[in-house]
């Protein structure tokens, strides 16, 4: 009995120890609004009211920025969760490993046959691990969005119509082809951003293509589950530059559908991350959370 008894307090504090792990440390953070009004947790809560669909945008190593999309993804379900239908999308995993994870989701497989088979990315476990298993106990639907890498590569290598020699099996896994093209103002942001890398020998517009596959069908596949359920409420996770000054992913979900209410909240860490410089920050989202880049990194990017 007071083995069990001991045993029971270590499980508790290891538990209480990693829920304050979870946790963000307001320190390291400020939010502003598309201005660079100062702002908080809570305006952007009551402003996810009006919302269908909150776009997270991150940098890929920010834990700051891992922290608070958990804090949000939290907040949301207790504040929205008996009314509606919360789910979790995400870019990290991609829409052929759906059926595995959702045998996963439904206690039908183990968490070990999960990872090997859905193809996570290496910063799962520390990164977004917390998010699906906190969807998992709460009985949420989550999104594998993404489409297979496979065939972005095929579209940066060939362009976009290497895609119509696909089987209709492999084209289930995409938007739906011919997919939209990019914006002329993403275009040129994209264009910009990858001008002189050794990605751009391959032809810009190839690989503007092959990125706008990745948009198109990360929008599709949240516009899927909204026509199924129309109440529902889409946490959706992906790199910051898909959804920046809400272009990309968010501007295709509303060519599927148009009436879709949209918020897009950009994360990017900064040295003097409590400074909003306007020439740099401005209508980057609806709200703009600029982290301490100080902190460590949630993993090393090779």
């Amino acid at each position: 009995m007071k083995n069990s008894f001991f045993l029971f307090l270590l499980v508790f504090m290891m538990t209480i120890s990693s829920f304050a792990q979870e946790e963000s440390n307001e320190a390291n953070y400020r939010i502003f609004d598309a201005k660079g009004n100062p702002a908080s947790l809570d305006k952007i809560l009551e402003a996810i009211a009006q919302t269908d669909v909150v776009f997270l945008g991150e940098n890929h190593d920010d834990a700051t920025a891992h922290a608070l999309q958990l804090q949000i993804f939290k907040s949301v379900i207790e504040k929205y969760g008996k009314d509606r239908k919360v789910a979790l999308s995400l870019e990290m995993f991609e829409r052929d490993v759906q059926t595995v994870l959702n045998e996963y989701l439904n206690n039908l497989i183990s968490e070990n046959h999960f990872l090997l088979s859905s193809r996570p990315w290496n910063n799962y476990k520390q990164d977004y691990r917390p998010l699906v298993e906190l969807a998992k106990t709460d009985k949420l639907s989550v999104i594998a969005a993404n489409a297979p890498r496979r065939y972005v590569n095929m579209v940066s290598r060939g362009g976009r119509d290497t895609l119509n020699s696909l089987s209709p099996e492999a084209k289930k896994w995409l938007a739906p082809l011919p997919y939209n093209q990019a914006s002329e103002t993403y275009g040129n942001k994209f264009k910009a951003l990858m001008g002189g890398s050794p990605e751009s020998n391959m032809g810009l517009n190839k690989i503007l293509d092959s990125q706008s596959l990745w948009d198109a069908t990360m929008s599709y596949s949240i516009a899927q589950l909204l026509k199924k359920n129309k109440k529902s409420l889409v946490v959706h996770l992906n790199g910051a530059f898909h959804t920046e000054n809400r272009l990309g992913t968010a501007e295709q979900l509303l060519k599927y559908r148009p009436k879709t209410k949209v918020l897009v909240i950009t994360m990017r860490y900064e040295e003097d991350f409590t400074k909003f410089d306007k020439t740099k920050h401005e209508n980057l989202g609806d709200f703009v959370i600029l982290t301490d880049s100080k902190v460590p990194r949630s993993f090393k990017q090779s």
